[in-house]
């Protein structure tokens, strides 16, 4: 049985990397912190009494399962309401994202110089587009096996489908994300 501190723990460390796996999904910052804080209550009110071992395959189902239920939601609604929201041009701040800045702050030593910096950050951006343009299921498959590190039959339990099939998408987004880089003279 998972302690009240496992579970802390546990949830503190995929905080970040489970808003960058829905953001990525959903495009919109707002909706993936949503869904995160969600599937982090429902692991904690329903799986919290679990062994600390099982919390990360609960939790990427969780956190899968949420996501489509956004998208359900949002395919109702939008079946019959129009947001006026959606209609609006996303503003200067619109790139901003907090979790990537707080975590720049806290890790950063000052060595680094500004043109590597920034060559730094125009790379992350060009790797983080062509992750986001990657079919649904590559996509997925492709950040449970390399950010989230889940091997191939935790990712495929949680991916609902076989093991076969989270290699054929893993292959396939790689080299996908191998072939859109190097076009843009980005050595992998």
């Amino acid at each position: 049985m998972a302690t009240e501190q496992e579970l802390a723990e546990f949830l503190k460390s995929v905080e970040k990397r489970a808003f960058k796996r829905s953001a990525y999904h959903v495009r919109d910052n707002e909706a993936a912190l949503d869904i995160v804080q969600d599937s982090m209550m429902k692991l904690a009110q329903s799986y919290g009494d679990r062994p600390a071992a099982e919390l990360p395959m609960l939790f990427q189902r969780i956190l899968t399962n949420t996501t489509l239920d956004w998208f359900r939601r949002r395919k109702s609604r939008n079946a019959l309401f129009s947001n006026l929201s959606d209609f609006e041009s996303a503003g200067d701040d619109g790139d901003f994202d907090l979790l990537e800045t707080l975590e720049s702050l806290t890790d950063s030593n000052g060595t680094e110089s500004a043109q590597d910096a920034t060559e730094r950050a125009q790379i992350l951006q060009a790797i983080e587009l062509e992750v986001k343009l990657l079919p649904a299921r590559q996509r997925e498959a492709f950040l449970m096996r390399y950010w989230e590190e889940l091997d191939v039959a935790e990712t495929a339990a949680a991916m609902g489908c076989s093991e076969g099939s989270v290699k054929t998408h893993c292959s396939r987004a790689v080299h996908a994300l191998s072939r859109a880089l190097s076009a843009k003279g980005i050595k992998v």
